[in-house]
């Protein structure tokens, strides 16, 4: 059976980026997105629901958004779909929590006369939008689960 895993996500930034390096040097960073729906009720009343997704980033683009990203900034991201379980130390229960990996980056908005850019993950970096991607760079663009941190 066929499977699809993408999701395009456009929303404000809860909270400022935390990067961290791996031991082996990657970078990672947390960031919170703020993704809004406006709907009407039957009766004509305008709601607003908000999701709040958590999403991290690797490599460059985690590096970038460290340095580019702040708190109600509005970004673009393109990734899939990740499922994190761990025991929760407290309560000895199994937990879980549905998360997005990006596998890109778009800077929206402005930030005091800049443009925005692009920021593609598989090709190995970043990039800002309309010039030519570097060639790729050969390993594998996450790093394994025993060089993680946290």
């Amino acid at each position: 059976m066929a499977s699809f895993n993408k999701v395009i996500l456009v929303g404000n930034l809860t909270r400022d980026p935390e990067v961290r390096y791996t031991p082996k040097g990657s970078a990672v960073a947390d960031i919170g997105l703020a993704v809004n729906r406006i709907y009407s009720t039957e009766s004509g009343e305008k709601r607003e629901e908000v999701t709040f997704v958590d999403v991290t980033l690797w490599g460059r683009t985690a590096e970038i958004a460290g340095e580019y990203l702040k708190k109600g900034r509005p970004v673009l991201i393109e990734g899939r779909l990740q499922m994190d379980t761990w025991d929760d130390k407290q309560s000895g229960q199994k937990r879980s929590k549905l998360k997005v990996v990006a596998e890109s980056m778009q800077l929206l908005g402005s930030r005091q006369g800049a443009g925005g850019a692009e920021m593609d993950e598989p090709s190995g970096g970043g990039r800002p939008a309309g010039r030519a991607a570097p060639p790729p760079k050969p390993g594998p663009s996450e790093p394994d689960d025993d060089e993680i941190p946290f």
